[in-house]
């Protein structure tokens, strides 16, 4: 995944035209498809390294449930 602090690219949520999806989680590293399906896309591993993360290709956020994922953030 492109570091967004270098790039930019993480998508800015913008209400009615970029996808509003938070999703919680309960570990740092979740799997997304975008869906599934005809309108999904490739699989990626997404790391969190701090609350949340979006995704690169369909802006779905997902976001570590409180008290979740810790692990002393290790990598």
């Amino acid at each position: 995944m492109r570091d967004r602090l270098m790039t930019g690219y993480t998508p800015r949520l913008v209400p009615g035209v970029t996808p509003e999806d938070v999703i919680e989680v309960t570990t740092r590293v979740v799997m997304c498809d975008g869906g599934g399906g005809p309108l999904g896309h490739p699989a990626v591993a997404l790391r969190i390294e701090h609350q949340q993360v979006t995704c690169p290709y369909c802006s779905r956020t997902y976001r570590l449930a409180d008290g979740a994922g810790e692990d002393g953030h290790h990598h």
